[in-house]
C-alpha cells in the first residue's frame, strides 16, 4: 500500500487533499514561500491526529502543522521535497464549551478566532485576543506563534490568555491539560512549551482560554503627535489619567497615511493636513460610553491635544478609525514587495530606535521608503522598507537591510520577532539574538519531544 492510500485508510478519502485541492495550503500569506507536499490532510478529531502522528513516526514522514495559513515568516509552508504532509485542523473547528461562571472558553484548534470571540460575546464575555484577520486566524496557529495583536497592552499575548491545552506529541501520545485553572503549581507548566513553538514540538488540538468582563463603554481617538517621543509621553500621561482603561495604543507614521491614500483611495484621509505621527488609541470600561468619552476628552485637553485630536462620537466612527489602521497591511501589499521587520524594543527606546534605524537605512539606500507603525503600547513596531524596485528582486538587499535594522535592535536589547514568530524567514538570525545556552536548551527541548525530527523541520532551529 502506498503512502496516500495509507493516509486515506487512516483518515478517510475526503480528508486527504492532493493536486489542485492542496495548492492553497502550499503558498504562504506573503506569497514568498511555495512548497510541495505528499498531501494535505484534515483530521476530524484528536484521536485521528494521534493515529496520524503514530503513522508519521513509524514512516519518518515530516509533518507541517497549519492553522489559517496567515504566517508571515513561512512557518506553515513545507519545503519543496514533496515528502511532508501538511496537517490542517480546519475540520476540528468547534467551540466546545463556554463556562461563564469560570470565565473560560474551550475550543478546538481549527476554530477561527472570530467564531470563538462570537461565542464568548453571546455569553456576555470577552475573548480578548483580537487581530485584523480574526476570521482567518485559527486557534492552533495563534497558540503556535503566541500571537499578539491589538489588545496586548491591556490583556496580554495569547500566552497570558491560555489556561490549558491538549496537544498530540510526535509519537501519537496525547498531552491532556485542558484545565481551566488560574492557579496550578503541580509541577512543570508543559503547555507553555507549546505556545510559541510554531508546530515544532507537536500538534495543538484543543485549548482553554480565559475570558474577561465584556466592556460596556468603549471610546476611540486619533491623536496627532509631534514625534514618537510625543506618543510615549501621551501614553504615560494617559496611564496616569485613565489607568488600565487603555486597551490599545497604536503608533502610525505620516507615510502610512500617504500609502493608504495612494493604494486604498476608498478610505478618505482622517485629517486635512496629515500629521508626522499619530496615535490611534482605545479606552474600555464598564459604565456609560459618554462618561468614558468625556474622561478621555478632558485628559487630552489637559495635555494641550484636545483641539487636534479626533475622538469618535459613535461606535461606527470608532470602527472607521480602526479601518484606517487595518488598511496599512493591505496598502503595503498593493504597493509591492517590502522587507518587513517585526521588532520590539523597550517602550522608552522607541524614539531613539526610529531615528537611528532610519539613518542606517538611508545610508544604505537613499531611496528607502520606510513604513513604521505598530503596537507601541507594548513596544512592538512593524518597521518595513520599500525601495523603488518593488519586484521580488528587492529581496536581494534584505540581508544588508536586516543587518542595519537589527544592529539597532540589539543595541537596545530588543527582539527580531515580537509577534510573528521565527519560521524559516528568521531561523538563521535567531542565534544572534539568543545566547548559546538558550539555543542549546531549545535544541534539547526539541530533541526531547521530537527525537526523530519530523515536526515542522527547518522552522525555528
Amino acid at each position: 500500500m502506498n503512502s496516500l492510500d495509507a493516509l486515506r485508510d487512516l483518515l478517510g478519502a475526503d480528508a486527504v487533499l492532493t493536486g489542485v485541492a492542496a495548492e492553497p495550503y502550499l503558498l504562504d500569506q506573503r506569497k514568498r514561500y511555495r512548497g510541495k507536499a505528499l498531501a494535505v490532510v484534515q483530521p476530524a478529531s484528536t484521536e485521528a491526529v494521534s493515529a496520524l502522528l503514530q503513522w508519521c513516526s513509524r514512516t519518518r514522514t515530516p509533518v507541517v502543522p497549519q492553522g489559517g495559513n496567515t504566517s508571515l515568516c513561512g512557518a506553515a509552508t513545507p519545503d519543496d521535497s514533496a515528502t511532508a504532509i501538511v496537517v490542517s485542523l480546519a475540520r476540528m473547528n468547534r467551540v466546545l464549551e463556554v463556562d461563564a461562571g469560570n470565565n473560560t472558553i474551550t475550543v478546538e484548534a481549527g476554530c477561527t478566532l472570530a467564531d470563538a470571540r462570537a461565542a464568548a460575546a453571546s455569553a456576555g464575555r470577552l475573548l480578548a485576543a483580537h487581530w485584523a484577520v480574526d476570521s482567518k486566524v485559527r486557534i492552533g496557529g495563534a497558540l503556535g506563534t503566541n500571537a499578539g495583536g491589538l489588545n496586548v497592552l491591556h490583556y496580554g499575548n495569547t500566552r497570558e490568555l491560555t489556561l490549558g491545552l491538549e496537544a498530540v506529541l510526535p509519537d501519537g501520545r496525547v498531552l491532556g491539560a485542558l484545565r481551566g485553572l488560574r492557579k496550578d503549581n503541580s509541577g512543570y507548566d508543559l503547555k507553555q512549551l507549546f505556545i510559541g513553538s510554531e508546530g515544532t514540538l507537536g500538534i495543538i488540538t484543543r485549548a482553554v482560554f480565559r475570558l474577561d468582563t465584556r466592556p460596556t463603554a468603549v471610546t476611540t481617538a486619533l491623536v496627532p503627535v509631534i514625534d514618537a517621543q510625543g506618543a510615549i509621553d501621551l501614553l504615560r500621561n494617559l496611564q496616569t489619567a485613565a489607568g488600565d482603561r487603555i486597551t490599545s495604543f497604536e503608533l502610525i507614521s505620516r507615510r502610512c497615511w500617504e500609502l493608504i491614500a495612494e493604494h486604498c483611495p476608498e478610505l478618505p484621509a482622517p485629517f486635512a493636513s496629515l500629521p508626522e505621527w499619530c496615535v490611534l488609541l482605545e479606552l474600555s470600561d464598564t459604565g456609560m460610553a459618554e462618561a468614558l468619552r468625556e474622561r478621555l476628552t478632558a485628559a487630552l485637553q489637559s495635555l494641550g491635544l484636545g483641539a487636534l485630536a479626533r475622538v469618535a462620537q459613535t461606535a461606527e466612527e470608532g470602527a472607521a478609525f480602526w479601518a484606517w489602521r487595518e488598511a496599512i497591511p493591505e496598502a503595503q501589499k498593493r504597493r509591492g514587495v517590502s522587507i518587513k521587520h517585526d521588532i520590539a524594543v523597550p517602550i522608552s527606546a522607541i524614539p531613539a530606535f526610529l531615528i537611528e534605524a532610519e539613518a542606517a537605512l538611508k545610508a544604505l539606500h537613499a531611496d528607502a521608503d520606510i513604513i513604521a507603525f505598530g503596537h507601541v503600547g507594548d513596544g512592538n513596531l512593524h518597521y518595513n522598507l520599500f525601495r523603488d524596485d518593488v519586484s521580488d528582486a528587492a529581496y536581494a538587499v534584505e540581508p544588508a537591510v536586516n543587518a542595519a535594522v537589527y544592529e539597532v535592535v540589539a543595541r537596545y536589547h530588543g527582539t527580531i520577532s515580537a509577534e510573528h514568530g521565527i519560521g524559516q524567514l528568521k531561523r538563521e538570525l535567531l542565534p544572534q539574538f539568543r545566547s548559546a545556552t538558550e539555543m542549546d536548551l531549545m535544541r534539547a527541548i526539541k530533541h526531547g519531544f521530537d527525537p526523530l525530527g519530523i515536526m515542522n523541520p527547518g522552522k525555528i532551529l
